[in-house]
């Protein structure tokens, strides 16, 4: 008599997590059938070798109302690629994104996590209050430190969508290579809720996902900060001074040290193109940040909210 009636979909990576994925759908498909009447879960099962499959259709003839489905990647695709699949199959009103079937929250925190969307929040993520690792410490402040988003990157376990943050971005026609950064910079309103975890740790994962997350935040850095353009400009700066430099070094020393026959011509010309590549380096560069710019971070125009001040 209390169920909610918005249209609610989850979509939960898989990968090798035969041990886990069993208990984790359980508590997922319990919350969503105890509150809401219309719901569904998608679980992408990225090329798991182990059991995940089996485990996953087990548990899916436990649903009595809420629908089950799983797409079965052809190949690893890595985190960011097999949830744009689960996503755009999902129809749900609102959308749940979980990155890992690792049950460390009390499943309260999933309502808990929807009624904040329903305060006006489109982009609502709960993250765990436990130290973060080196590395992605290192990773999140760089990318905070050199992108132009307010928010604040952190670990996420989970997070929910409303519909009018997946209509925006598919209007936008803007590739999801690393969905957190897109979804911060569609300009909707977005919020944290930090969460109590029930263990220290996330499982570490195997090697082609370690691989995969390296790489994914190489490329992450490239695309969504500016730091691959002021670290190729810092570093052009030098170079281009250097060849000044020796183009003057040069000059003085012809009047003054009087140089083996050739050696000034010779050094002359080296430094005159090493001006001029650098030039054409620099311009180079800053088309490449133009085009950046324009495919993965410029919009039209992006609003966080539309108020109706009369009637």
């Amino acid at each position: 008599m209390n169920q909610e009636t918005n249209f609610i979909s989850a979509v939960v990576y898989v990968h090798n997590a035969g041990n886990r994925v069993a208990e984790f759908l359980r508590v997922i498909l319990h919350t969503l059938e105890s509150n809401f009447a219309h719901s569904e879960i998608i679980c992408v099962n990225d090329a798991s070798e182990d059991d995940s499959l089996q485990r996953i259709r087990t548990v899916s003839a436990e649903a009595k109302t809420a629908s089950v489905s799983v797409i079965n990647m052809s190949y690893f695709h890595g985190l960011e690629m097999a949830m744009n699949a689960g996503v755009d199959l999902a129809i749900g009103d609102f959308v749940f994104e979980f990155d890992h079937p690792w049950l460390d929250f009390d499943e309260r925190e999933i309502m808990k996590v929807y009624r904040r969307s329903l305060a006006g929040c489109d982009i609502v993520s709960a993250s765990p209050e436990r130290k973060e690792k080196l590395s992605s410490r290192v990773f999140y402040r760089i990318f905070d430190r050199f992108s132009h988003l307010k928010y604040q990157m952190s670990t996420e376990s989970f997070r929910i969508l409303s519909r009018r943050v997946l209509n925006r971005i598919e209007s936008e026609n803007q590739a999801v290579l690393y969905r957190k950064a897109v979804y911060a910079s569609s300009g909707l309103k977005t919020d944290q809720i930090k969460y109590i975890p029930k263990s220290a740790d996330l499982p570490a994962g195997d090697r082609r996902e370690r691989s995969y997350r390296a790489g994914l935040a190489a490329d992450s850095l490239i695309l969504f900060t500016e730091l691959g353009y002021r670290f190729s400009m810092i570093m052009t700066g030098i170079m281009l001074l250097i060849a000044l430099l020796i183009l003057v070094y040069t000059v003085v020393a012809y009047f003054t040290l009087h140089p083996v026959e050739g050696w000034t011509t010779t050094i002359l010309f080296l430094a005159v193109c090493f001006i001029g590549l650098f030039g054409i380096q620099t311009i180079i560069i800053k088309y490449l940040q133009l085009i950046v710019d324009m495919v993965y971070k410029r919009k039209h125009y992006s609003f966080e909210s539309i108020e109706k001040l009369t009637k």
